[in-house]
């Protein structure tokens, strides 16, 4: 299963836009995510510790994840808001990386799209159409301007991650800062006006100078740092001449299946991504085929 997907809890969006029903789950039955800001608190089995609705303050905002319909029973899930979001990179924070390849698979798919949702409110308190403060609606999946009526919804940035192949081997690119030997696929934003076959293109290009074709799709991963969807991709490259985006790259090599395939096992010429990062499972496809 790749990272930060198949989340446990039934999102329930037909409850979202009914107030009265969001109201009635607001009960000694309902759970609260427990967190430290974005931190996600555990419990003494090393998953998500869930508390209750009296342990936040009257007048928090309350986003709804959804209904828990495990062991037969229904319980509704929210989680609150933080006073502040946050903007620094995942690196910035070891406690984050290491916890991340640690929980259940299910709980890190449901604090993965926790954090993504709260964290988006915690920066989105104002309209960004005329400065006036918003209201949390629909259950958390919106915010409204009470000024001039703007509706303001989740965003989740689309981005590109692709493989890049040629005669037998694996275009892997080191970024700026990243620490020596560790190399992954190249990626970018998708952006506006173009198809996301034309962002693997365009972006491969402009890190290595290598023209690819035949995109197609692999797989796909939420990203909640601060919200993505990561989007698999493998191309064939026209030729392997390099021409480095310096700006981006620190370093971009063509790397042979054995290569790889010993890298994802530890004992490689590079560092190969972690487990939660899809770009690992690119590699892993890709050495299937």
């Amino acid at each position: 299963m790749i990272a930060f997907s198949g989340s446990p809890i039934d999102r329930a969006d037909n409850l979202r836009a009914d107030p009265d029903a969001l109201a009635g789950m607001m009960n000694w039955k309902a759970r609260l995510l427990a967190l430290d800001g974005l931190m996600p608190a555990l419990d003494d089995n090393g998953r998500l510790a869930w508390g209750t609705l009296a342990d936040i303050a009257e007048d928090a905002e309350l986003v709804f994840l959804g209904l828990d319909r495990s062991n037969g029973g229904e319980k509704p899930c929210f989680a609150a808001v933080p006073p502040r979001g946050d903007a620094s990179p995942r690196m910035a924070n070891p406690q984050l990386w290491a916890l991340m390849a640690t929980l259940d698979p299910g709980d890190l798919a449901l604090y993965g799209g926790a954090r993504s949702l709260i964290d988006w409110h915690a920066r989105h308190r104002f309209c960004a159409q005329c400065g006036a403060g918003t209201v949390i609606a629909k259950g958390g999946w919106q915010r409204s301007c009470e000024s001039c009526g703007a509706q303001h919804f989740p965003r989740t940035d689309p981005v590109t991650i692709m493989l890049a192949e040629y005669e037998g081997r694996l275009m892997l690119g080191r970024g700026k800062g990243w620490p020596e030997r560790s190399f992954s696929a190249l990626a970018g934003f998708v952006e506006p006006g173009e198809t996301i076959e034309e962002a693997v293109q365009r972006e491969v290009f402009e890190e290595s100078g290598v023209r690819v074709r035949d995109v197609s799709y692999v797989a796909s991963q939420p990203w909640p740092f601060p919200s993505q969807l990561m989007i698999g991709f493998h191309s064939y490259a026209d030729d392997d001449a390099l021409v480095i985006d310096e700006t981006e790259m620190a370093e971009i090599i063509w790397f042979t299946r054995e290569e790889v395939a010993a890298s994802l096992n530890g004992d490689g010429p590079f560092r190969a991504p972690p487990p939660h990062a899809i770009a690992r499972n690119l590699m892993k496809w890709w050495l299937e085929q």
